[in-house]
């Protein structure tokens, strides 16, 4: 990680602003002030999207590359995306103020009027309905309806700080990018997007939790209670194995749908991130100094390797495992 950095919530490893331009010109209010509307959106969070978004795309459309629907589709993703952290921000803006980690974010620093950003955050989404509807079908655009609002009304306002469960029912949002893509192509779902959802479904605890352990006490002094802050390390890390080991398998289902250059990806993937899942478990089981963020930079890599080999092979085309039988 870069000297300077924070790890992110869902994303890969930034920080939670944009530096600011001087404020002592026109020019550097007018970007101070789009910046801080880019921070809203938690520009680096939306980087699991296009990692999601584009493999499912490629899986759906097997051998085919329809470049435009993918811009398209990535396009009014991204809004909704940004829709959704937004109005996040605007709902956590008081835990925001207490952490550390996000205590940069622009309405914990008061850059941005909570008003504005509530409007923002609602015009963005409303944005990335009508253009998936437009660009894609109306399946895709409900689909991104429902995961603002889930994110925004399920996990932020209801579940983040009532339960340790949170992450866990509240990482489905994270999920519907897949299933977005699929749709956009489709204009269907099946048991292919089902099982990618169910990836990151399993992905997400193990990756949150392993930043939570390393910021327990940011969490703690907000009050959310996050599964690092209400049990003990050698519990988290255990749950953090068994995720692991559920997102593994997961990956393995799809391979009779996709080709060898898949089936050699999640497997040497696979064995690589529980590697370091056990790894974390042992260490903490023998007392041993430990440093979650390993596993948390561990988790991006994997999806994003995984994800590529999706791509590839879909790309590729070529026969599938299960002609083989």
């Amino acid at each position: 990680m870069r000297a300077g950095r924070r790890p992110g919530g869902h994303g890969f490893g930034a920080p939670e602003a944009p530096s600011a331009p001087r404020p002592d010109t026109a020019w550097g209010r007018i970007s101070g002030t789009v910046l801080a509307y880019i921070a809203l959106t938690k520009p680096r969070v939306i980087e699991l999207l296009l990692v999601a978004t584009i493999p499912a795309m490629l899986f759906a459309d097997r051998g085919n590359v329809d470049i435009v629907l993918i811009l398209s589709t990535l396009f009014g993703g991204w809004m909704g995306a940004a829709s959704a952290n937004s109005l996040n921000c605007v709902v956590d803006a008081d835990i925001d103020k207490v952490m550390k980690r996000t205590a940069l974010r622009p309405l914990a620093r008061q850059t941005v009027p909570t008003r504005n950003a509530l409007v923002f955050g609602m015009l963005l989404g409303i944005a990335s309905f009508a253009w998936l509807w437009w660009r894609a079908n109306l399946l895709a655009g409900l689909l991104v309806v429902a995961t603002i609002a889930f994110y925004v009304l399920v996990y932020t306002m209801v579940l983040k700080r009532r339960t340790w469960q949170n992450v866990v029912w509240g990482g489905a949002a994270g999920c519907m990018p897949v299933m977005v893509g699929w749709a956009a192509v489709t204009g269907s779902l099946s048991w292919e997007p089902i099982v990618l959802f169910l990836v990151i479904f399993f992905w997400t605890p193990p990756h949150t939790w392993a930043l939570a352990m390393r910021y327990k006490e940011d969490y703690k002094a907000a009050g959310v209670p996050m599964l690092p802050v209400i049990a003990t390390e050698q519990h988290v890390t255990k749950q953090i194995v068994l995720y692991t080991w559920a997102t593994v398998i997961a990956t393995l289902v799809i391979v009779p749908a996709a080709g060898v250059i898949y089936a050699a990806v999640a497997l040497l993937a696979g064995a690589w991130f529980l590697i370091v899942a056990h790894q974390l478990f042992n260490s903490v089981r023998g007392g041993a100094s430990v440093k979650p963020l390993k596993l948390f930079l561990q988790s991006n890599n994997y999806l994003a390797v995984v994800c590529l080999g999706l791509a590839i092979d879909s790309v590729l085309a070529l026969p599938t495992i299960g002609s083989y039988f």
